[in-house]
């Protein structure tokens, strides 16, 4: 069970495949297994690296609350890529993950080959709406202290069947990862560079606008709405979900220079 050491927090990973390098971040509450329907058709060619982010499934659940923001994660999967030797990756994910992911290429914007963007909002330009969602985040993560990873079993089915280990690892990311702080990665969305597949349930509602808004603020991105999917779009619909994402991928342009993997 390989896993990286963070400054004292032990982050879980899997590598899965050869090729060039797709680092898929699952969303809030959820864990990698999220992705375990997927590894075998995305492993083909690409080395898939999955991971737990901080308070989340076999990783660390750190008791210092400020052990957890989305500089830490953004740092985090830096180090994931450097781990497994990958100088430059395509960086996707769900929800949580996949705003990160935006998060990352704003960071690291030279290490990101292409971006996969799934169930995800950008953020808000607006300050009522940011502080409408970190309202709700605030809330969730004051619920897990109440009641535990029992809120588990009321979530939706990426996050119904999860195994966690610490309900106040999930609190703490909840304040300190799902919450936002400014419009810095929305504004972001007509400087991106990289070619971008933003793919979304049908059926999921809240992500509707902000997935139609994302393609169109993003140059060149393409859109897939897959039918009869909610916010787990490929645990809803997975064959729909490969179908959609494979191609994406296989069209990527190759640069071996740039995406070779550094030798240890």
């Amino acid at each position: 069970m390989p896993k990286i050491n963070r400054n004292g927090v032990n982050l879980y990973y899997e590598v899965h495949g050869s090729g060039p390098p797709l680092l898929l971040t699952h969303g809030y509450s959820s864990t990698s297994a999220m992705w375990q329907g997927q590894i075998e058709a995305l492993s083909k060619h690409h080395r898939l690296v999955l991971w737990d982010m901080r308070g989340h499934g076999e990783s660390d659940y750190p008791d210092d609350p400020t052990a957890y923001s989305e500089a830490l994660t953004i740092a985090d999967m830096a180090a994931l890529l450097d781990e497994v030797g990958a100088k430059r990756a395509t960086v996707g994910g769900l929800s949580l993950g996949g705003y990160m992911s935006l998060a990352f290429y704003r960071a690291h914007p030279e290490r990101v080959r292409a971006l996969l963007i799934i169930d995800t909002g950008p953020g808000f330009k607006k300050d009522d709406a940011r502080d409408a969602w970190n309202k709700r985040a605030l809330e969730t993560g004051d619920r897990f202290e109440r009641e535990g990873l029992a809120v588990l079993k009321s979530g939706s089915r990426e996050r119904s069947t999860v195994t966690h280990r610490n309900a106040q690892g999930l609190a703490h990311a909840a304040r300190g990862m799902l919450t936002q702080r400014d419009a810095r990665v929305i504004e972001l969305l007509p400087d991106i560079k990289v070619p971008s597949l933003v793919v979304v349930g049908a059926d999921d509602a809240p992500f509707l606008a902000a997935s139609d808004y994302m393609a169109a603020k993003i140059p060149g991105a393409k859109k897939v709405m897959i039918p009869a999917a909610g916010h787990a779009v490929n645990i809803d619909q997975p064959q729909a979900f490969i179908d959609a994402v494979l191609p994406f991928l296989d069209d990527l342009p190759r640069n071996a220079a740039q995406e070779r993997l550094v030798s240890s």
